[in-house]
C-alpha cells in the first residue's frame, strides 16, 4: 500500500488562491474553491446512499459539474465508470450492468437516453444534485493501489470491456509525462476533448497531481484554440488529428505565441503529410502513443527530437518500457510496461506477466524510436506480402483534395486480399491517386480499389470503422472513384 495525500486537497493547501480552472469567458475556480465544492458534492452524494467501493456511472459531456462530480466520488471512495455520451441506450445498457454500477449521474443534454435505465439502476440529473452536505471521515489521503475509474474501450470487435485503473496508474501517467514535456509555473493546459475519454480525463489528474492551471471548453472550436493561444496564455493542448487539421487551416505563422510549446497529438498515427504542414506553420507538435490500457500515453516524442523524427512516436517515458515482437527495423506487435499500463479488465482476464500485448503494429528505427504501423488486426496479408494500411494512408494523405482516408483489405480470388482506399473530399482525381502510389509505394501495396466515401465511418471514440467500410463494398454500396 503506497499512500498520499488527497491530490485536490494537496493543491488547496499550497496554492488555495491560484486558478485550478478557468474559462473561456473570463471567470475561474481557485483550488481552495474546488476542494470546497467538490467536498460538498461528496455529502449530497453520500446523502444518497454512495459508500466506499460503489460504481458510480457519470453520462456528462464537458461540464463544469463532472469535476466536483468526479473529485467528490473521490473523496468518498468510490469508482467512477465513465460512459461515453454517444453511446446508444441499449449500448449504454450493457456498460451499465456489465460495470455493476448501482447509480448513474448524467448531465441534463442526456434526460433521452438514460430514460429506458432507470429500472436497471438509480438514475439521477446533475440538476437535482444540490445542496451543502458535510460528511465526517472523508478519504484525506490516497491508496495507489486502490481503483479509481473504469473506462470502457472502443469495442470496434465484440463487447467493450472495462478498463480499471488505478489511482497509481492515473499517478504515474501524469508525472511521466511531466519528465518527458517537462513542466513550468506558467504551463496552462487547454482541455477540449471530452472527459470521459482517457486523454480528457488525464488532464484532470495532472491539473490536481501537477497543481497546474487548465482552460476548459465543452468542445473544440479551432478559432478559440487560437484565441486561449494568443490571449489566455495556453501553453499545451492535447489533440487529435482531425483538430489539428483545423486549427492549421486558421492560424498563420505568426499566430503561434512563443509561450506556446506543445501540440501532444495522439488518438492513433499521424501521417507526415499533416506534421509538415503543422511544422510549416510553426505549431510544436509532439506525437505521442498510448491508449485506455496505457492510461494515456507511454510513449512521447520528445521535443528535441521532434523535426528529425517526424512521424515517430518517440520513446518509452520515464517509468515505462516497451519492445517489438520482431528484430529491430521489422515490423512487430508493440509490448509495454510500466506502472501506468492497467492491470487488466473488470470481471474479465487480468494481464499476466510484465508486458502488456497492445495489438498495435509498429517498428524500432535503428536508434530505438518508434514508429506505430496500424492494429495488428488490420493487417492485409496479399499474396504472402504483410501490408499496414498507415503505409498507404501516409502516402495518400497527400494527394490534392483529399480531406479523408482510410485503407483496409477487402477479399480477392487470387491474392487473398487486396488494399482498398476509402476517400473523402472535393475534386480528388482518380489519376492523382495512383500517380501518387507509383511513386510512393511498392506495387503489392498499390490500392486495388479507390472508393469515394462522404464521410468515413467512425465509432464512439471517433476511430474509423473500417469493418464497416468492407461491408459496405460487400453490399455494393460504394462507387469506384472515377
Amino acid at each position: 500500500m503506497t499512500v498520499m495525500p488527497h491530490w485536490l486537497s494537496k493543491q488547496s493547501f499550497l496554492q488555495p488562491d491560484k486558478s485550478a480552472v478557468e474559462y473561456k469567458d473570463g471567470s475561474f475556480v481557485t483550488f481552495r474553491e474546488l476542494e470546497r465544492r467538490s467536498k460538498e458534492m461528496a455529502g449530497v452524494l453520500y446523502n444518497m446512499g454512495v459508500r466506499e467501493k460503489d460504481h458510480v456511472a457519470i453520462l456528462s459531456p464537458n461540464d463544469p459539474s463532472f469535476m466536483e462530480i468526479v473529485y467528490g466520488l473521490s473523496y468518498l471512495g468510490a469508482r467512477v465508470v465513465l460512459l461515453n455520451v454517444r453511446l446508444t441506450s441499449q449500448e449504454l445498457l450493457y456498460q451499465v450492468n456489465d460495470a455493476e454500477a448501482s447509480l448513474l449521474l448524467f448531465e441534463p443534454s442526456q434526460s433521452d437516453k438514460v430514460e429506458s435505465l432507470r429500472e436497471e439502476l438509480q438514475v439521477v440529473s446533475f440538476s437535482d444534485l444540490e445542496g451543502k452536505a458535510t460528511v465526517p471521515g472523508l478519504k484525506e489521503e490516497i491508496d495507489l493501489d486502490e481503483v479509481f475509474t473504469m473506462m470502457y474501450t472502443s469495442g470496434t470487435t465484440g463487447n467493450p470491456k472495462a478498463v480499471l485503473h488505478t489511482y497509481g496508474n492515473h499517478w504515474f501517467s501524469a508525472i511521466s509525462s511531466a519528465l518527458n514535456l517537462g513542466l513550468t509555473q506558467d504551463d496552462k493546459w487547454l482541455l477540449n476533448l471530452p472527459v470521459f475519454h482517457i486523454s480528457g480525463f488525464s488532464t484532470l489528474m495532472k491539473n490536481v497531481i501537477y497543481g497546474m492551471t487548465i482552460e476548459f471548453h465543452e468542445s473544440f472550436e479551432e478559432d478559440e484554440v487560437l484565441r486561449s493561444m494568443k490571449e489566455r496564455g495556453v501553453t499545451m493542448i492535447s489533440g487529435v488529428s482531425v483538430m489539428l487539421e483545423r486549427l492549421i487551416d486558421v492560424v498563420a505563422k505568426e499566430d503561434i505565441p512563443s509561450s506556446f510549446r506543445c501540440f501532444l497529438l495522439g488518438g492513433g498515427p499521424a501521417t507526415k503529410h499533416l506534421l509538415e504542414r503543422a511544422q510549416d506553420k510553426n505549431i510544436p507538435v509532439f506525437q505521442t502513443y498510448g491508449m485506455t490500457e496505457t492510461t494515456s500515453q507511454i510513449a512521447t516524442l520528445a521535443p528535441q527530437d521532434a523535426v528529425r523524427k517526424l512521424g515517430s512516436a518517440g520513446k518509452a517515458l520515464a517509468t515505462a518500457s516497451l519492445y517489438i515482437e520482431a528484430e529491430k527495423g521489422y515490423v512487430g506487435e508493440i509490448m509495454v510496461a510500466g506502472p501506468m499500463v492497467s492491470e487488466g479488465y473488470y470481471k474479465k482476464e487480468r494481464r499476466q506477466g510484465r508486458f502488456f500485448a497492445t495489438g498495435d503494429m509498429g517498428y524500432l528505427d535503428e536508434e530505438g524510436f518508434l514508429y506505430v504501423s496500424g492494429r495488428k488486426k488490420e493487417m492485409i496479408i496479399s499474396g504472402g506480402e504483410n501490408i499496414y494500411p498507415a503505409e498507404i494512408e501516409n502516402v495518400l494523405a497527400g494527394v490534392e483534395g483529399v480531406e479523408e482516408i482510410a485503407v483496409a483489405g477487402v477479399s480477392d480470388e487470387t491474392w487473398g486480399e487486396v488494399p482498398a482506399a476509402f476517400v473523402s473530399g472535393r475534386n480528388v482525381k482518380r489519376e492523382a491517386i495512383i500517380s501518387r502510389c507509383k511513386h510512393g509505394l511498392a506495387r503489392y501495396k498499390h490500392p486495388a480499389y479507390i472508393f469515394r466515401v462522404p464521410q468515413l465511418p467512425r465509432n464512439a471514440s471517433n476511430k474509423v470503422l473500417k469493418r464497416r467500410l468492407v461491408e459496405m463494398v460487400e453490399a455494393g454500396d460504394l462507387d469506384e472513384l472515377e
